[in-house]
């Protein structure tokens, strides 16, 4: 029974996003009401999530031990390819979170992809399409996690970047939209080939690509080394880490619902949890780990500083992403793939609350820029006090769920570099601790500079009128807090820390979720220092930005270190460059051969129609010519002895 859960989980959504892919699009200019097509749609698209969550609930309360199905899909000379599921209480507790955001997505969409006060279109005539694919992404992304062959989890992995290039690319209003989603999709593609890579390693390394078959085997130390490279490149692009983040901020592009599904539970977590999954992989690899925690140090500070400097407040958010993915992978890194998970659990609330709050605010004010923006707070109070809750999540504020988690991974970074635990070498520790404490106070920076800028102070466009949002809009945004308040109190809990544990192998065995003592007060310290600074940029004139107090680094931060300018220096340019001489070798070289072999064929041809055509006494000659040569080649041919 728990197995056909376990199937049914990916394949509810996956049933509503094909039948969705069916209807047709809604008449544009719709006057009057929703036409059916947008209503079935949104049922669709509403009960596919339901149905997932529900059944995801279902399997939390059931699943215990691990529990895995298969059967054999495909036999290729002795390597196997199955079909099946690999459920345990990580899976049904990350499965509750897609769901659960997915669902909120679904129905804040409803009202969201309407007309605003600042738009001249009356409905979202490509809804239809829009629910259906948020289906597909959600089932791909389910099915990433309830994986239990390498084959499975990797059409799970790609159908994910597809959904996502189809749905940044959605509002084909916007210019940056089109160029946004082929970034996001061209980029994460260089990962994925490493991943596929990885995989196809491990599978023939193993005889199987079955996840229990291939963790069990004992694989040679070289070609598990190199495998886990392979895929840590699948976990950069899909992750937004450092060198293939540059996707993430520039997908701001697409409707801001997708931003928070994208960020809080699907394409951005499914790289922490591949690891997460394959784990005892990595663990025996210590090499694969200290690139892992380099990769997770640098993108941690990036990202933080990127956004002290974004005036986009979605740019903001999306840069806050990337930073607190990397408190993800820095935990990975140093042996703990539970309190890994436990943040990327913390961040799923918080993050999906801060994004769905922002486009309660885009929505009202009819921009994304906060030097647009100011004094909300006395004309959205709920959405001030939703967001308030997100950013002290995310920022570390005790009691709330992100205190919990982001102390979790200070605590076991911090035990790795002073005490050596963990597979990977102590200076990976050090790396990641002192990251991850920098990284406190670089944090809280931006998110006072977020909220004083956005809510308090005086309205920059004083002649909006600006509002809370409709139900369907805030209903979903004040569910969301309640998470992102509370869940981190969830870690105290024995069955909800025994189901985050259930990754954890002999070096973590002894490791708590949450940990009380004097090591709290430093990051609490921290915290207080990057807001308190904050702050009184801001109370000694609040009519300016606080970023002004970065000076000419501004630019640097805003610009994240011009490193996307590099990457078309050293990558796109290169690229294009090589493509126009194969272009230039195709049309010149092969096609001008093939054209100049039809224009001789067609000159010799025209030539000889032309004798063919000739009057007769040029046609005496040339037959007398004829003549004359073969009498000649005659008598010097009879001549020779």
């Amino acid at each position: 029974m728990t197995g056909l859960l376990g199937a049914a989980l990916p394949a509810v959504p996956l049933v509503a996003g094909l039948i969705g892919l069916l209807l047709p699009p809604s008449p544009r200019g719709a006057a009057t009401g929703e036409d059916r097509a947008r209503r079935v749609a949104i049922g669709l698209g509403v009960a596919g999530a339901a149905g997932a969550l529900l059944i995801a609930l279902v399997l939390l309360a059931r699943v215990g031990d691990p529990v895995e199905t298969s059967a054999t899909w495909i036999d290729l000379g002795g390597l196997r390819v199955t079909l099946g599921v690999r459920l345990d209480g990580t899976a049904a507790l990350v499965a509750v979170a897609v769901a659960a955001v997915a669902l909120a997505v679904q129905v804040y969409s409803t009202a969201y992809l309407k007309r605003g006060p600042h738009d001249d279109v009356e409905v979202d005539h490509r809804y239809p399409p829009y629910a259906a694919q948020i289906s597909l992404f959600t089932a791909a992304m389910l099915l990433v996690v309830v994986a239990g062959d390498l084959v499975m989890l990797l059409v799970g992995w790609e159908v994910m970047g597809l959904c996502s290039y189809l749905l940044i690319a959605h509002d084909r209003r916007l210019p940056e939209a089109p160029v946004a989603a082929m970034k996001a999709f061209l980029v994460t593609r260089v990962g994925d080939v490493g991943f596929l890579l990885g995989i196809a390693l491990l599978g023939v390394s193993a005889g199987s690509f079955r996840i229990a078959d291939v963790l069990a085997h004992d694989h040679a130390t070289g070609t598990l080394t190199a495998a886990c490279l392979l895929l840590l490149a699948g976990v950069a692009g899909k992750s937004a880490q450092f060198p293939l983040h540059t996707w993430l901020p520039d997908a701001m592009a697409g409707p801001t619902p997708i931003s928070a599904l994208i960020h809080a539970a699907t394409m951005v977590a499914a790289g922490v949890y591949a690891v997460a999954r394959l784990y005892p992989l990595f663990e025996a690899t210590p090499a694969a780990l200290a690139v892992l925690g380099v990769m997770a140090s640098i993108t941690l500070l990036l990202g933080a500083l990127a956004a002290t400097a974004q005036d986009d407040l979605k740019r903001v958010l999306a840069w806050s992403t990337v930073s607190q993915i990397g408190y993800m992978t820095g935990a990975l890194a140093v042996g703990a793939p539970a309190a890994a998970l436990f943040h990327l659990l913390t961040h799923a609330a918080f993050k999906a609350l801060l994004f769905l709050a922002a486009g309660a605010v885009i929505h009202a004010v009819g921009s994304t820029l906060m030097s647009r923006m100011g004094g909300l707070r006395r004309d959205m109070p709920v959405t001030f006090w939703c967001t308030l809750i997100g950013l002290g999540a995310l920022a570390g504020v005790p009691p709330l769920s992100g205190f919990w988690s982001k102390d979790g991974v200070l605590a076991v970074a911090e035990a790795a570099a002073l005490d050596g635990t963990g597979p990977a070498p102590a200076w990976v520790g050090w790396l990641v601790w002192l990251a991850g404490l920098l990284g406190v106070v670089i944090t809280a920076w931006y998110a006072t500079r977020l909220l004083l800028r956005t809510f308090h102070g005086e309205p920059r466009m004083p002649l909006l009128r600006p509002h809370d949002p409709p139900a369907a809009m805030r209903w979903p945004v004040l569910l969301l807090a309640v998470p992102a308040a509370l869940l981190g109190l969830a870690a105290f809990l024995p069955p909800f820390a025994d189901r985050v544990l259930a990754p954890a192998t002999g070096v973590e065995a002894d490791v708590e979720l949450v940990h009380l003592g004097v090591a709290l007060l430093l990051p609490t310290a921290l915290l207080l220092l990057g807001a308190g600074l904050a702050w009184a940029g801001w109370r000694r004139d609040p009519a300016t930005d606080p970023a002004r107090a970065l000076g000419p680094l501004r630019p640097v931060f805003a610009r994240a270190f011009r490193l996307d300018d590099v990457q078309h220096a050293l990558v796109v340019r290169p690229a294009r460059a090589l493509a126009r001489l194969a272009r230039t070798g195709d049309e010149v070289g092969v096609d001008g051969l093939v054209e100049g072999s039809g224009r001789g064929a067609s000159g010799l041809g025209g030539g000889l129609a032309a004798l063919h055509r000739a009057a007769l006494p040029r046609a005496a000659a040339a037959v007398l010519a004829g003549a004359l040569l073969i009498g000649v080649a005659t008598v010097l041919i009879g001549g020779l002895p």
